[in-house]
């Protein structure tokens, strides 16, 4: 599984590449939103720069020839970049649109498998089931991704399934282990994957009793 990186912020992306296991970014309007991006082409370059693996960059138009001659942009920051779109009927018009001309797309906001059905038929590099939005609203996001990859599975898609929209570590490890391609982490997240208690207490006891030892051997 791929782990990509949910942020628009640069220091959380050094961080996270810094840990040697970041494959990829994911980005949003709100997200740069959140953090006051002003030169959103700008910013993406930046983010491109830091990281070797895929950055997706989303667009904000909603109309098809608009959304088409936005990605054409986007794509032209870098040769990283993968342009979102939203899942809707022009967004999936644009994606093959831009399928055909080898533009990179992570066709996101995806509730649905009959969704990422159309996504993938489209030829969507990526599609982004948000699987927290809809446990949020008492669905059921984990049966979204194994609904996904059965049916990329049944038909030979190569669409990979990416994992959006993670609250906690469980969603990490059921995403991984229905076979999601890819999951996007904030870094709240990645860091809860590092710990268990039993590493902090065993870590702890090893330290304590080396530092026995080592009085011992200086009292000697």
């Amino acid at each position: 599984m791929k782990f990509f990186i949910d942020t628009a912020d640069l220091d959380e992306i050094k961080e996270a590449n810094d840990l040697g296991i970041l494959d990829g970014v994911t980005t949003n309007p709100s997200l740069c939103a959140k953090i006051g991006v002003a030169d959103f082409e700008g910013h993406i370059a930046k983010i491109c720069d830091l990281v070797d693996g895929d950055v997706s960059a989303e667009v904000v138009s909603t109309e098809y020839d608009e959304i088409v001659s936005e990605a054409r942009h986007l794509a032209d920051i870098a040769d990283n970049v993968v342009v979102k779109v939203p899942l809707i009927k022009d967004g999936i018009k644009a994606i093959k649109t831009l399928s055909n001309e080898g533009i990179r797309t992570n066709c996101t906001l995806c509730f649905s498998a009959t969704q990422a059905l159309l996504a993938a038929k489209a030829g969507a590099t990526y599609i982004s089931p948000f699987i927290g939005r809809l446990d949020d609203i008492s669905d059921d996001g984990m049966q979204l991704i194994e609904d996904i990859v059965t049916i990329y599975d049944n038909y030979g898609f190569e669409t990979e399934v990416l994992a959006a929209s993670i609250r906690h570590p469980m969603h990490v490890l059921e995403s991984a282990r229905l076979g999601a391609d890819v999951a996007t982490i904030p870094l709240k997240v990645i860091d809860q994957l590092l710990h268990h208690p039993k590493t902090d207490s065993g870590l702890e006891r090893f330290l304590d009793d080396w530092n026995k030892l080592q009085k011992e051997l200086d009292n000697k």
